[in-house]
């Protein structure tokens, strides 16, 4: 599943990520686009402390690319 949070400002696109990872079952990867500065500064590091696992970020130019997985607990 993709997650178009492009535009969308801190805090709020942290909380919508959780929001749909919660709705995913243990094991489920999330693709999130993240804007670069604070959303792809402050995202990542938000969803670890919450126990979520990433798995990659990808630089795409405009954009960024976050591949995080919903863990077994």
């Amino acid at each position: 599943m993709t997650l178009d949070l492009r535009g969308t400002p801190c805090p709020i696109n942290f909380v919508r990520t959780k929001l749909q990872l919660e709705k995913m079952t243990a094991g489920e990867r999330l693709e999130v686009w993240l804007d670069a500065g604070e959303p792809i500064e402050q995202v990542p590091t938000s969803l670890t402390v919450e126990g979520y696992q990433i798995e990659s970020i990808e630089d795409r130019d405009s954009f960024f690319v976050l591949k995080v997985y919903r863990p077994d607990s």
